[in-house]
């Protein structure tokens, strides 16, 4: 029987060039490791902290492209105050969070005039190099301010990161000494972009359209994704993939972790709430701002280096409540409004979805109709973070049924937990 023949117009995910053009990969061959692990024994030690290895990995992988390492000063000043990078052929690549490495007087006393140091994990492991370094002041409210707009106390990022960080900062080029891995049973779904591309590529996706999230996926997500990828059909595509792309790293305490997460996301494909055959479900290693639309800019740049030529954005992306004031820290609409202008970002498709709440007279999600306001619940993150651990159930229709079981028995682990953590009283 003879092969079909290959089409010679097949049109390939890898369409959309990665910033720069091509895709950093600083994970240092096989072949060099022990040299490299060897000459990294004798420099100067800087120790990271668990998210400090969260960026380490983000930027090993090509997710932050061209970017090749910790910022130096003039990469910094750029990204905080144009939330963009003008390349030496003089175009503007997205970036809009500075990736940024923090140390102490101590350890920038240890390193001296040493121009290069070796990067130490949690565990005291050699995990990388960062060559030709500049030292520079951390200006910490400057920082804080013009990447979240406030500087009220509560925001979770600061103060899990900048607030107990040194006072200097350290740039530099990265060599990282074997790829990242966490051991937590999710190390398969960190597909880099290097691996989602060929994996689109394998699927000969002709669109693919990513969706960023933090929290488990309600039948009102699913509605949105499945309705976008009618919208692409229609536009005449004939493949597009999904790329389900859950947040992996640093999220707030009150937000449901990674792992929980993750088994929530496969009881929806395998309910069929979304397809198997065109989605791609992976985890993307980066930590979380908080920080509206300035990273939402982040989050949509990072998905062009992995593949994707479409990017949804929906209500307050990568937003949060205020601190310290009962109301939402951003305008809800202001992150796809200003995806849609960004720099550097005119090459991606921007997908704005229309809200969708549950219709309580059909009994499912369905999109938000306003001529009929008050037949429709919205069912926010809180509420139904309520409902899982007061153990009601939500309306039918909001979440499929296996999906909806992980988080109860999540939200009963957690109370269990409080349970046994509660102080014994003893009556007289």
């Amino acid at each position: 029987m003879q092969a079909p023949v290959q089409s010679s117009s097949v049109i390939k995910s890898s369409l959309i060039e990665p910033d720069g053009g091509v895709l950093v990969d600083l994970v240092v061959p096989e072949s060099e490791r022990g040299a490299k692990t060897a000459e990294a024994e004798s420099m100067p030690r800087v120790k990271l902290t668990k998210i400090d290895v969260e960026w380490v990995h983000v930027i090993s992988e090509g997710w932050a492209s061209p970017l090749k390492g910790f910022m130096r000063e003039d990469e910094y000043l750029q990204s905080l105050h144009f939330n963009s990078l003008r390349l030496k052929d003089g175009s503007i690549v997205n970036m809009s969070l500075p990736i940024v490495l923090a140390i102490d007087d101590e350890t920038k006393e240890g390193i001296g005039s040493s121009s290069d140091v070796g990067l130490v994990g949690p565990d005291g492991d050699l995990i990388a190099i960062l060559r030709s370094i500049q030292i520079y002041k951390h200006n910490k409210e400057e920082r804080i301010a013009r990447t979240w707009g406030i500087t009220a106390p509560g925001l979770p990022y600061v103060e899990e990161v900048i607030t107990p960080a040194g006072n200097w900062l350290i740039g530099g080029d990265l060599e990282v000494l074997k790829p990242i891995k966490y051991n937590d049973g999710l190390d398969h779904y960190r597909l880099s972009p290097k691996q989602l591309r060929k994996e689109f590529d394998k699927r000969q996706a002709d669109a693919v359209f990513a969706f960023q999230l933090r929290n488990p996926v309600h039948n009102g997500h699913a509605l949105l994704m499945n309705d976008t990828r009618r919208r692409l059909l229609e536009m005449g595509y004939e493949n597009p993939i999904l790329l389900l792309h859950p947040l992996g790293g640093f999220v707030k305490a009150d937000d449901v972790p990674l792992d929980v997460r993750m088994e929530q996301h496969s009881k929806v494909l395998e309910d069929g709430v979304l397809d198997p055959e065109t989605t791609i479900v992976a985890i993307f290693p980066s930590p979380m701002h908080y920080a509206g639309p300035t990273e939402v800019q982040w989050h949509a740049k990072a998905r062009i280096n992995a593949g994707a030529n479409f990017y949804i954005v929906g209500r307050d992306p990568a937003g949060m409540g205020h601190p310290t004031e009962k109301r939402d820290l951003y305008d809800p609409d202001h992150g796809k409004k200003v995806l849609s202008m960004a720099p550097g970002l005119e090459k991606l498709n921007i997908l704005p979805f229309r809200v969708a709440a549950y219709d309580t007279g059909a009994k499912k999600m369905a999109f938000f109709d306003p001529s009929r306001a008050k037949d429709f619940l919205f069912i926010s993150g809180t509420k139904m973070r309520t409902y899982a651990r007061t153990g009601e159930n939500p309306p039918d229709g909001f979440m499929c049924p296996g999906g909806w079981e992980v988080l109860v028995k999540y939200y009963e682990s957690l109370q269990a937990e409080d349970a046994t953590q509660q102080p014994a009283v003893v009556s007289s």
